[in-house]
């Protein structure tokens, strides 16, 4: 089973282990987001929407979340593929 992998869908960047948003308005408690899926481990609210730490983009939650051989391993397969061919 593959683990997906984990990035902005408006920048791309993609938030490592020590990165971490905060839950407000609500209890406050900071935490990896990405580690719950999203729900907080102080008070259980899920949060739907996730915003980049890097562009401060604010999009699903859900959308964060990236087949390792879907998209980018087939964005990687083209550059390779291009590059071959220069």
């Amino acid at each position: 089973m593959r683990t997906p992998g984990i990035r902005c869908p408006a920048c791309r960047w993609k938030p490592g282990a020590g990165a971490r948003w905060t839950c407000v308005p609500r209890c406050g408690t900071v935490w990896n987001t990405f580690a719950t899926g999203g729900v907080c481990p102080g008070c259980g609210v899920r949060w739907h929407r996730t915003q980049c730490l890097a562009c401060g983009a604010v999009s699903p939650h859900r959308d964060w979340y990236r087949d390792p051989g879907g998209e980018d391993a087939r964005d990687a397969t083209r550059e390779r593929d291009l590059a071959l061919h220069d």
